[in-house]
């Protein structure tokens, strides 16, 4: 028998790694296994950023503002915009998190792309805003609230990590127009989330698309066996919030 409620997976890794291919490919073999939904749990600041852009009067200084979004921890606090352009991403965080938890609570497994983390501040799907750094005060109840929105998102750990890892010389080539420098922290990072203790599987993400693919299914298939789950032929479509 598995549990009251159904397991959350996470699959991560830095960018170059394959992860939202791998989480398009694996929700249909997760969904095998009953109703399931896949659900993006990252900043998705791009997508904002060229929405906002196009506002009239502050797009261009949104624009900048999220451009220090994107950068990676700084030692002083930044100014009221930019921080509540960063707060504007948590609170979109948040509410793809409790859209989550909700389907969960319907019986439906989940998959997710990236997973918030406390362990290291300054990127990585964790805070931006840092603590105990100089700045307004209004600036710093901001990082206060930051900090605690993640303390709360990764309390609900996840059951199962599919952690992808790396080679920044394939993750420079998959990710041509990305820093190396950038890439080149978020591969060493990678080794170190823990994830609350959660279970976690490594997979090299050098190797070919199919068998990253053929990696990721036998972990989940492990998993969901020890879990009770049984593999059925056909699964009711997954939901892709």
């Amino acid at each position: 028998m598995h549990s009251k409620l159904p397991p959350i997976i996470a699959v991560i890794g830095s960018d170059g790694s394959g992860k939202s291919t791998v989480c398009e490919h694996l929700i249909d073999y997760v969904k095998k296994y009953g109703p399931a939904a896949r659900v993006h749990l990252g900043k998705q600041a791009g997508n904002v950023a060229r929405a906002m852009v196009k506002l009239p009067v502050l797009g261009n200084s949104l624009g900048k503002s999220i451009e220090v979004n994107k950068a990676n921890i700084t030692k002083s606090l930044p100014g009221p915009l930019p921080a509540l352009v960063i707060m504007s991403f948590v609170l979109r965080r948040l509410l793809r998190f409790r859209r989550m938890l909700a389907f969960r609570r319907r019986g439906l497994l989940i998959l997710t792309d990236r997973f918030p983390q406390v362990q290291i501040p300054g990127g990585y799907d964790g805070t931006v805003l840092p603590a105990n750094a100089p700045g307004s005060r209004f600036v710093t109840w901001l990082a206060g609230r930051e900090r605690a929105a993640f303390r709360w998102m990764a309390g609900h750990k996840p059951d199962l990590v599919l952690k992808l890892n790396v080679d920044l010389e394939v993750a420079c080539a998959r990710k041509p127009d990305h820093r190396q420098e950038s890439l080149a922290k978020k591969i060493a990072v990678t080794p170190l989330l823990t994830f609350e203790g959660a279970q976690i599987v490594d997979i090299d993400a050098n190797k070919s698309l199919d068998e990253v693919f053929c990696a990721a299914e036998e972990a989940v298939s492990k998993f969901m066996a020890s879990r009770g789950y049984s593999y059925v032929d056909e699964g009711k479509p997954a939901v892709n919030p």
